[in-house]
């Protein structure tokens, strides 16, 4: 088969965006709770692009590790995977805000480029850059009611939704600092409602975005927090 655009890695544009699609059709199932089977998409790839089903799944996992430097969900049994460059990360990057319609911060491929510093087994001194460029870009986001924060602060009285822990400090006029997440990302569709809207500490909210336990956290939210809904 022709292969035209080339990208990263011998991939091309139309195989790339092939995968991005895929995935995203099955997280949209996954979160309507509609059944699917990743085989028969991998299968479906293989037949059209001549590449093996286990390269397809690679890449999928590919695309699961631009979620988890985005903090959003990834699907269940693609694990994140890493070995991979930043030029890759950043090509998938770009294509899935193209497939979902929106400018994504381009997060993965310096957060990518940041992992190949760190895997380097000897230290080293960097000048890094006096005069960093300015860069002018055009972010999607979506619009946040501020009554529905204001709500879900007031209702956690400094205490964190997720493991019931006193806000870390207090900001300069005095209010204890809680952050506003919402439990299904606005990115996955969420509703900015306060039925799927916690406080949570710093920390937390850091580790339910990128953290291990994400799903974990997730699930134990839904259990405890009785106002919350699932979407």
């Amino acid at each position: 088969m022709k292969r035209s655009h080339r990208m990263s890695e011998g991939w091309s544009r139309e195989e790339l965006q092939a995968s991005v699609v895929a995935y995203l059709e099955m997280q949209s199932k996954q979160r309507a709770g509609e059944s699917y089977v990743k085989k028969r998409y991998y299968e479906d790839l293989a037949s059209r692009f001549g590449r093996t089903e286990k390269s397809w799944e690679f890449r999928m996992q590919n695309i699961s590790s631009v979620m988890e430097l985005h903090g959003r969900n990834w699907l269940p049994g693609l694990k994140p995977k890493r070995n991979v460059g930043s030029k890759v990360l950043g090509d998938l990057e770009e294509l899935i805000g193209t497939v979902e319609g929106r400018s994504l911060p381009k997060f993965a491929a310096f957060e990518a480029s940041i992992r190949e510093h760190l895997r380097q087994s000897t230290k080293y001194k960097t000048d890094g850059n006096k005069k960093p460029l300015l860069t002018t870009t055009h972010i999607s986001q979506h619009e946040r009611d501020p009554s529905v924060k204001a709500w879900v602060l007031l209702n956690a009285n400094g205490i964190c939704e997720c493991f019931s822990k006193s806000a870390p400090f207090c900001k300069a006029d005095g209010t204890q600092f809680l952050e506003g997440h919402h439990v299904r990302q606005l990115a996955e569709h969420g509703s900015d409602t306060i039925t799927n809207t916690v406080a949570l500490c710093p920390n937390c909210h850091r580790e339910i975005h990128y953290g291990e336990r994400m799903l974990e956290m997730v699930e134990s939210l839904y259990l405890n927090v009785t106002r919350l809904e699932r979407e």
